[in-house]
């Protein structure tokens, strides 16, 4: 990771861990009593869905979904494929969609319009990072972690070109 240079930390291990826990205070007053179910979506919110997971004082079912781009479209059409379903069943639970970050929003509705043909008791979105002014598209994001702006950012999870995930902060990116 010599060549990932970051200009600053933004939110570190303990700040994560903070949050994470309060979000899953939250999720777990708001659904108890009812069938949850968690997707994770792939790759980028594997650490925090993990971590979140942990914090949910309820039984949970857990299964991840993953999706693909097609090159130099999504950004501007929002055109992507699943390239790993769910394996179990979500018709009549609660499901909420864990992503790592939203920015236009055009993936995530995406997964909520597939997903939703499925019949879910209800479907929500909690997301670590948030950017609510670049949303493109409204989203039912429920619970989120933290607002951010335009940076680019690195670690948690997210990558530049699959390397940094495994930093245990989340730090803002220096443009080359």
């Amino acid at each position: 990771m010599d060549d990932i240079k970051y200009k600053k930390i933004l939110y570190s291990e303990e700040d994560l861990k903070k949050r994470i826990s309060e979000l899953g205070e939250t999720i777990t007053r708001d659904y108890k009593g009812q069938d949850l179910v968690l997707l994770g979506v792939l790759k980028g919110s594997l650490f925090f869905f993990t971590d979140l997971t942990r914090a949910i004082d309820l039984p949970i079912e857990l299964d991840m979904i993953a999706v693909g781009n097609i090159p130099d479209t999504t950004s501007r059409t929002g055109i992507v494929r699943i390239t790993k379903d769910v394996d179990i069943n979500i018709t009549g639970k609660h499901v909420i969609v864990v992503e790592d970050i939203i920015r236009t929003g055009l993936t995530t509705a995406y997964l909520l319009q597939t997903l939703e043909a499925r019949k879910p008791a209800s479907l929500d979105v909690c997301t670590l990072l948030y950017n609510p002014e670049r949303q493109l598209i409204d989203l039912p994001v429920k619970y989120f972690g933290f607002e951010i702006d335009k940076s680019w950012l690195i670690g948690y999870g997210m990558d530049r070109g699959e390397v940094g995930r495994n930093l245990p902060f989340i730090a803002e990116l220096e443009h080359k």
